[in-house]
């Protein structure tokens, strides 16, 4: 079995793959800590060093490595990653998806405290934040839409999602 999450940053991509990990005792892998590991770079320095366009190649070459292995695993992915490169065709062949769906006001509330940890956004004034996000998050809903499933983290535990994905897998 091969799960894997989408949705943009503050979705909660992260606290929920470790949940469900657990749960499932699958192999948790975090696309962009598996990629700074091949690298021997940061993100933020492969986008640096090398530019846009080796990182997004290098995502998509390590995607397919880790989706085409006979492993059962549950990946985590950065928030462009479904973007890009076809990335979306390889999931929705390979794996089970499922898009951490986070409303723009909820998103907000999450990354703002942590801002300055997030590239992204770190340079954005606070009282455009929320505008960035719901353009950004418009151009990628049509790729995150693309899932297996969709699950709204809004208001809701990660235990909550944890009990409503296990709920859509047992039914996939």
């Amino acid at each position: 079995m091969k799960i894997v999450l989408i949705g943009y940053m503050g979705s909660g991509k992260s606290a929920v793959a470790r949940a469900l990990s657990a749960k499932f005792k699958l192999n948790l892998i975090d696309l962009d800590s598996y990629i700074e590991a091949q690298e021997g770079l940061l993100i933020s320095e492969l986008f640096a060093e090398k530019g846009a366009v080796y990182f997004r190649n290098k995502e998509r070459f390590y995607l397919q490595q880790l989706l085409d292995s006979e492993a059962s695993m549950l990946v985590s992915l950065g928030g462009g990653t479904p973007c890009f490169s076809g990335n979306m065709d390889l999931i929705q062949n390979s794996a089970t998806s499922i898009y951490l769906r986070t409303s723009v006001a909820t998103l907000c509330k999450r990354l703002l405290p942590e801002k300055s940890k997030r590239p992204l956004i770190a340079e954005i004034a606070d009282e455009h934040l929320q505008e960035f996000i719901a353009k950004h998050l418009f151009e990628r809903s049509a790729f995150y839409e693309r899932a297996s499933h969709t699950v709204t983290t809004n208001d809701v535990t990660i235990a909550q999602l944890v009990d409503e994905i296990s709920v859509l897998l047992r039914k996939s």
